[in-house]
């Protein structure tokens, strides 16, 4: 089980790096570039890739977030990468919050990610 109780990952960037959305350097001479984590919880990383896929296909929020990290010059791919993280950022704070009310996504949340 990827979650078992609150708190149990100390932040956000520990559990990213659980779910293996953390990004690691990978850069090559002149090139600086990241990729996703290979290693992790593979399930919930396969939960996360569904996730992003599905909402870059019916989420108009989700498309401008991608459309715009590709117009800064990221590839689509890098731009799913930026989504997963978000995606995997907003699931850390439901998930630590616990039995609170939930609250609804605004197109604010988006912009913020990495």
């Amino acid at each position: 089980m990827s979650w078992s109780h609150t708190g149990r990952f100390q932040s956000e960037a520990a559990f990213a790096a659980f779910a293996g959305v953390a990004p690691i350097p990978a850069s090559s001479g002149l090139t600086n570039r990241h990729r996703i984590n290979r290693s992790g919880d593979r399930q919930l990383n396969r939960a996360l890739h569904t996730i992003t896929l599905i909402r870059i296909r019916l989420d108009p929020t989700t498309r401008a977030y991608v459309t715009r990290r590709i117009s800064e010059g990221k590839t689509a791919r890098d731009a799913q990468r930026c989504l997963k993280r978000a995606i995997c950022r907003q699931l850390f704070k439901l998930l630590e919050r616990g039995d609170q009310p939930a609250r609804q996504t605004t197109a604010e949340d988006l912009p913020h990610a990495a």
